[in-house]
C-alpha cells in the first residue's frame, strides 16, 4: 500500500498529467500553483523518491511516475474505509447514499460497474 501525504500527491498530480518532468520544472509549477519554494518542492520530490513513488534520471535531474493515480486512489480509499467504517465498503456506500453525495446518476453508474465481467 502506497502511504502518500497531501504535500506528496500534488507533486504526483504533475508526474501524472506530464508523465516526465525536471525537479526544477516541478518546482517552477508549484511555485506558480501554490507558493512552494524549490528548496520545498525538492523536500518532498526526495521523500516520493525514498517512497518509491517517483523515479528519476539524468541529466536534468528528470522525474517519472513509478505508481498510477489508480493505485493511489485504491490506497486512499483502502485507508478511508479501514479507519472510518470498520473495514466496511457497506458502509461507506450508505454513507454516501445517506449525506445525498451518492446521485441517482451516480448510482445506476455504480450498478452497471458491478454488472461488468471481472478481469
Amino acid at each position: 500500500m502506497v502511504n502518500l501525504f497531501d504535500s506528496e500527491i500534488k507533486v504526483m498530480e504533475i508526474l501524472w498529467k506530464y508523465h516526465e518532468v525536471s525537479a526544477k520544472e516541478i518546482a517552477k509549477i508549484l511555485n506558480k500553483e501554490i507558493g512552494w519554494s524549490k528548496t520545498t518542492t525538492y523536500t518532498v520530490i526526495k521523500k516520493c523518491i525514498d517512497k518509491g513513488a517517483i523515479g528519476r534520471k539524468e541529466p536534468n535531474f528528470m522525474c517519472y511516475p513509478l505508481i498510477s493515480v489508480d493505485q493511489v486512489r485504491a490506497s486512499e480509499i483502502e485507508k478511508l474505509v479501514s479507519k472510518l467504517y470498520n473495514g466496511s465498503t457497506d458502509l461507506l456506500i450508505a454513507s454516501l447514499v445517506h449525506t445525498n453525495k451518492l446521485t441517482k446518476d451516480d448510482f445506476e453508474k455504480l450498478m452497471l460497474l458491478t454488472e461488468e465481467p471481472k478481469e
